[in-house]
């Protein structure tokens, strides 16, 4: 993980630690935006990642439907099978 991403994951660790707590669960999606922003930094780089966390942020809002958004999308069977001649 490249020091940029380090220090922004800990930040928004700190934000989970201090003022979470205050807030409740009020996010609409799973995982909530907080751990969605660690898990992007964790698989994006950091201008990505900013981007990413920055319109989930923009979605999480009492007219969005949430649900389940992964930061980084499963990948199917199906895209890693590559067909063979005989």
């Amino acid at each position: 993980m490249p020091p940029i991403n380090k220090a922004l994951s800990h930040l928004v660790r700190g934000y989970q630690l201090t003022l979470s707590p205050f807030f409740g669960t009020q996010c609409r999606f799973v995982p909530s935006c907080s751990e969605y922003a660690c898990q992007c930094l964790k698989v994006h780089g950091p201008v990505k990642s900013l981007v990413k966390i920055c319109w989930r942020i923009l979605r999480c809002n009492p007219w969005s439907a949430g649900g389940y958004d992964p930061a980084a999308k499963e990948t199917t069977e199906k895209s890693f099978i590559t067909k063979t001649s005989n």
